[in-house]
């Protein structure tokens, strides 16, 4: 029980503080331990920080399989555009992804290439899932067959990547203008 509440501070802690601003002695004091209790559950701060990322890069790919499954019967500018709005508001209310993106656009210099590597491995999943969306909407004729699955997935992975960045450094409202803006111009070139 002691370990789950340690990560669920450390999780408010890194969202929040990102790695360099979290620190144990802060985790163990909301906690309602001593600093050295958290070394009984972990081996220190890096093992702690890459146990939470794990974590919640696995949520972030199901929030995006679950997404998608749940919603696949809709026209695919309503699938993606909700994906849009949806992905937003769990980062205005989940600190997972809020962890997530902090964590993906601003990793500590010395796990680097292990964020940088589970990120491509979000993204890597997210992209193929995506592939067989648009493989169905140029099937059924719903976007142009000039496009490609391939080129629609990393142009439509583009406007999620700047939604990302706005929302981490201007917040929701300017987030929501990017997203409208961009889907806009997306929307347009792809549709047939």
């Amino acid at each position: 029980m002691t370990a789950d509440r340690i990560k669920e501070i450390a999780l408010k802690q890194f969202a929040k503080n990102g790695y360099e601003g979290a620190s144990l002695a802060d985790i163990a004091a909301e906690v309602g331990i001593k600093k050295q209790s958290i070394y009984t559950h972990f081996k220190g701060k890096d093992d702690l920080f890459l146990e939470l990322f794990d974590h919640v890069t696995a949520k972030e790919i199901n929030f995006a399989v679950d997404y998608l499954d749940r919603y696949r019967d809709r026209a695919i500018d309503q699938l993606l555009y909700g994906f849009l709005i949806q992905y937003q508001d769990c980062y205005e209310k989940d600190d997972n992804t809020k962890f997530f993106l902090r964590v993906a656009f601003f990793p500590p210099s010395h796990l680097y290439e292990v964020i940088v590597k589970e990120g491509y491995r979000y993204l890597d999943t997210l992209k193929t899932m995506l592939i067989s969306v648009f493989d169905q909407a140029i099937a059924e004729g719903s976007i142009s067959p000039d496009v490609s699955s391939e080129v629609a997935t990393v142009a439509f992975l583009a406007v999620l990547d700047g939604m990302f960045v706005e929302l981490l450094f201007g917040g929701a409202e300017l987030s929501l203008k990017r997203i409208e803006a961009s889907w806009f111009v997306y929307w347009r070139g792809i549709k047939k």
